[in-house]
């Protein structure tokens, strides 16, 4: 199964009245071991590099977010600051003059959307929580 539509759907869920949409890439990773549910081959997929989906899902099952705090989370090649963490399971962290990015787990996977400079990372965090809900309510 090819898990590349939903990073299309997430990023029409990040739309606002005016059509805009919010959000510019997207991926899934597992929750155990970090490894991709979404291809790097996606025109709008959100490239992990490295070690990069294994550090994140690392934080996200232990729910230890202090090497976040600590170091940043880097995503594509990008270390973007953490902001805050909420409930075990929603992350936002930002870089001036890169974007934003919203990590959001359910049973098994990370959703994680970037939006660009500019961008509403609101809207963001709505587009990443309409996957990461609809992931969890399947039991996933």
């Amino acid at each position: 199964m090819s898990w590349d539509s939903y990073i299309d759907n997430l990023i029409a869920q990040t739309k606002d009245a005016s059509g805009t949409g919010h959000s510019d890439k997207a991926c899934i990773i597992g929750i155990d071991g970090g490894a991709p549910w979404t291809t790097a081959g996606h025109a709008n997929a959100l490239k992990l590099e490295g070690q990069e989906g294994p550090n994140i899902a690392r934080c996200f099952k232990s729910k230890d977010f202090t090497p976040f705090m600590s170091s940043g989370i880097v995503a594509d090649g990008t270390k973007y600051q953490f902001l805050r963490e909420e409930d075990g399971k929603l992350v936002l962290a930002k870089k001036k003059g890169q974007g934003a990015l919203t990590l959001q787990s359910s049973k098994t996977a990370i959703v994680i959307g970037h939006a660009p400079e500019g961008g509403q990372q609101g809207n963001t965090n709505k587009g990443v929580a309409v996957i990461a809900e609809y992931l969890e309510s399947l039991g996933m």
